[in-house]
């Protein structure tokens, strides 16, 4: 434009004023706002739903979330773990597994876990045993042991170690198994039928852990490791009871009629899982454990990822590697968590949830808190996400096409015209009022069609978009120019202030329309309408954009006042424009499949 205008009308100051001020009109600088603006009034729209956003951007991604992982307690359960069963290796009730799981659990100084606050409900009838013991040490809980240990000493100077942990651990630590004070060999029928027994207690949706137990000599010294978590007296289990969520099943539905995938990931065992699937009537496609997990390389665990659902026994590096390939293939992953295994995946996901009464690391980690564990929010999130997005596409690709259709409709001017096809000053005010037409989109309303599938950044679709819909404003533009060059003879320098004031209400009118046009792929004003702030908005800056040559405005800007038969041929004009861009717009749909 520069050249173009320097070249053909010989003042190179006034052609670099002008290509200065195209420049401008030309950049998105509404943008910025347009993204914090729809960003905030969706926090404050999450906000009211008690769900708090710490990083606004996530809410985008909440949108643009094809992938749901959650962990399955707290989550997809009630989070209300009760002990239901304490019984010995032969499946009988036995008081003294409980007695020493209460001790385990009292003494242990780590963070105590749902299941260990379940243990401690019965201290009314264990309240006087704890003060006949002094804790010695404590083999914290690791999630490659899967166990923790403490190591007391009663009142006659007797030292034992009371284990609690996952089922194969601590039978794989034990040799012996202790029963009404008698201790045998474990054998492996024994063995046989304490995992017969845990199978049935993980069938009935029960998680199961084992209590240990090993003497140790008074003279040895008090250096304890992991190592003497071996030959142990195996004492009983304990089996735990966390039911499903009232109207999990229902929302899982939606998310999924919403294009996300529900993936749990979780450290419990393949029965409990299954069983909880059930309750929530989630359709198991494929499950893999954490074993299986560890000898696949990451070109064999993502083909797998295809099609499995369910991953069980699961560490926080597990859930975590499981996250990292979800997203190279492509996918923007969710997840949802609140204990300190899920920290790693929180951390590397694209949307992190976790929940108000979650533990620290797990809140520090996530993006997203719920201030009450009610997934029928993450369904909002996902829709108000996608309502941002189409939002703020919106006002990219009307003001990319529109801009891009600008290009043409100056160069083509600037070429043919024997002056500037519009002053400076007016092509800012031009872009001043287009801007102002465009601050009440972040309220825009959305349709269904927009928000049913899952919504993600793509500059290639902007791009078609800009080349197809924005040189059919440059049509209308030329018929404007001339229209009026020979129909009113704007086509000299003493008219020219005719010239750009008949431009510049089509252009402004033109590319005000344009907002209601895109916003939607059904017909506007007839199959859907925009929010009455953005009608009221568009509509008050078009008639003040009509005003204005005939304000005192006029006479700063260079513009003049119109005859009344120029409104017939406008009208004429925005008619055509409306019509060949509806076309178009059917036309575009049908080739790519895709208008927001």
């Amino acid at each position: 434009v520069f050249f173009i205008n320097g070249y053909l009308k010989g003042s190179w100051f006034e052609a670099f004023l002008f290509s200065i001020s195209v420049a401008i009109g030309l950049t998105p600088e509404m943008l910025p706002m347009i993204v914090t603006g729809n960003l905030t009034k969706g926090a404050i729209e999450l906000s009211k739903k008690k769900t708090i956003v710490k990083k606004l951007d996530a809410i985008h991604n909440f949108g643009a979330m094809n992938i749901l992982c959650t962990d399955k307690t707290g989550t997809l359960t009630q989070d209300k773990v009760a002990v239901v069963k304490y019984i010995n290796f032969n499946g009988d009730e036995d008081d003294y597994v409980l007695y020493l799981a209460y001790l385990n659990s009292f003494f242990q100084t780590g963070l105590k876990n749902l299941m260990d606050r379940a243990i401690l409900e019965f201290e009314e009838q264990h309240y006087g045993v704890k003060h006949e013991f002094k804790k010695v040490d404590e083999l914290p809980f690791d999630f490659e042991r899967r166990r923790m240990s403490v190591i007391l000493e009663d009142n006659h100077s007797k030292r034992f170690m009371i284990t609690k942990g996952a089922i194969e651990e601590m039978l794989h630590a034990s040799e012996f198994v202790e029963i009404d004070d008698i201790t045998i060999p474990m054998t492996q029928e024994i063995r046989e039928k304490i995992v017969d027994l845990v199978s049935k207690l993980n069938e009935d949706g029960m998680r199961v852990i084992g209590i240990t137990k090993k003497y140790l000599p008074q003279d040895r010294d008090l250096n304890f490791t992991i190592k003497d978590e071996c030959e142990m007296n195996f004492i009983g289990m304990l089996g735990f009871l966390d039911p499903a969520k009232d109207g999990v099943s229902d929302v899982l539905k939606n998310l999924n009629e919403y294009g996300v995938d529900i993936k749990i990931l979780t450290g419990d065992n393949e029965l409990v899982t299954r069983k909880i699937c059930k309750d929530i009537d989630l359709k198991i496609t494929g499950c893999l454990n954490g074993n299986t997990l560890e000898v696949l390389n990451d070109t064999q665990l993502k083909d797998l990822l295809k099609t499995t659902n369910i991953f069980c026994k699961l560490s926080p590096i597990d859930k975590s590697r499981i996250v990292k390939l979800l997203k190279e293939m492509g996918n923007t992953v969710g997840y949802m968590g609140d204990g300190i295994n899920d920290a790693p995946a929180l951390k590397q996901c694209d949307v992190g949830i976790s929940v108000d009464t979650a533990m620290d690391i797990a809140k520090e980690s996530a993006q997203i808190i719920l201030l009450e564990k009610d997934l029928s929010v993450l369904l909002e999130g996902v829709i108000v996400g996608r309502k941002i997005y189409t939002n703020m596409i919106k006002y990219l690709k009307m003001t990319a096409s529109s801009n891009f259709g600008n290009v043409f409709s100056v160069v083509l001017a600037s070429a043919f015209l024997p002056f500037l096809p519009m002053l400076p000053i007016q092509i800012l005010f031009q872009n001043l009022l287009y801007d102002i037409s465009q601050i009440s989109i972040p309220w825009d309303n959305v349709d269904k069609e927009e928000i049913i599938t899952p919504k993600n950044w793509n500059a290639k679709n902007v791009a078609k978009f800009m080349i197809y819909i924005g040189p059919l404003s440059s049509i209308f533009d030329v018929l404007t120019f001339l229209l009026m060059f020979y129909i009113f003879k704007a086509n000299t320098l003493a008219s020219q202030d005719l010239f750009h004031t008949g431009w510049f209400i089509e252009s402004i009118i033109s590319q005000t329309l344009i907002i209601h046009l895109i916003r939607t792929r059904k017909i506007p004003f007839i199959q859907s309408n925009a929010n009455i702030k953005v009608i009221l908005l568009t509509t008050t800056i078009m008639i003040f954009a009509i005003f204005v040559p005939y304000s005192k405005l006029s006479t700063t800007l260079g513009f003049v006042p119109l005859a009344s038969s120029y409104y017939f041929w406008l009208f004429l004009i925005i008619l055509g424009y409306f019509l060949i861009v509806l076309v178009m717009k059917k036309y575009f749909i049908k080739k790519f499949n895709d208008w927001l």
